[in-house]
C-alpha cells in the first residue's frame, strides 16, 4: 500500500523535517533528515493502520483477521 506524504522543512527548528499523510488525519512525524523523516512516517503509518485489538469487543462467532491491500 502506498501513501502520498507532505514533507516540510521545520522553520522553527532548522535541520528538522516534518512529514504528514493527508489521507490519514493526525498521522504526522518528523526527522533530522528527509530520509529519517520518511523512515519515521512509515512507522507512524503502520501504527496508525494497526487495529487496537484491546479496544475491540467481539461478539460470539466473530474473529480478527488481517488482510493485505494492494493498489
Amino acid at each position: 500500500m502506498k501513501f502520498k506524504v507532505i514533507i516540510r522543512e521545520d522553520k522553527e527548528s532548522p535541520g528538522w523535517y516534518n512529514v504528514s499523510v493527508p489521507s490519514l488525519p493526525g498521522c504526522h512525524s518528523q526527522g533530522r533528515s528527509i530520509e529519517e523523516a520518511l523512515k519515521n512516517i512509515k512507522e507512524a503509518i503502520e501504527l496508525y493502520l494497526e487495529p487496537d485489538e484491546e479496544e475491540l469487543v467481539l461478539k460470539e462467532g466473530e474473529r480478527i483477521v488481517e488482510v493485505e491491500v494492494t493498489a
